[in-house]
């Protein structure tokens, strides 16, 4: 099946369902949170899959690598204030684990298709 749509691409999916879980999650951490690590880790995850839309939909391979590049970096993000949440006790470690298992896949595959759009095409 071709790509017609960045909501063809398996690793779109799973980063919102990833930003899914974090929405989720959030809405149990204390109301003294709410503009300041909620802020960041949902605007930290929601930037993964719309950096990978945006990124399809640019005119280049390129461009496409460069804006997975950005969507990797706002998934370390996402990590990073997760771990952080599990540390100040608002995320019981064992809830989070499924949730970081899931970064992971979405990192692997961030890097794999980027990998495929740089590589030199051979004939």
């Amino acid at each position: 099946m071709a790509i017609q749509s960045h909501r063809d691409l398996i690793v779109w999916n799973k980063a919102m369902d990833l930003t899914v879980q974090v929405y989720e999650i959030t809405s149990k951490f204390p109301t003294s949170e709410r503009w300041r690590l909620v802020d960041q880790l949902c605007r930290a995850a929601a930037s993964v899959p719309a950096n990978i839309a945006e990124g399809q939909g640019r005119s280049s391979s390129k461009d496409f690598a460069h804006f997975l590049a950005i969507a990797r970096g706002s998934l370390n993000e996402t990590e990073t204030y997760l771990m952080l949440a599990v540390r100040l006790g608002y995320l019981e470690a064992a809830r989070a684990e499924p949730i970081l298992a899931l970064v992971t896949e979405v990192s692997k595959m961030l890097g794999s298709l980027r990998t495929k759009l740089i590589a030199p095409r051979t004939r």
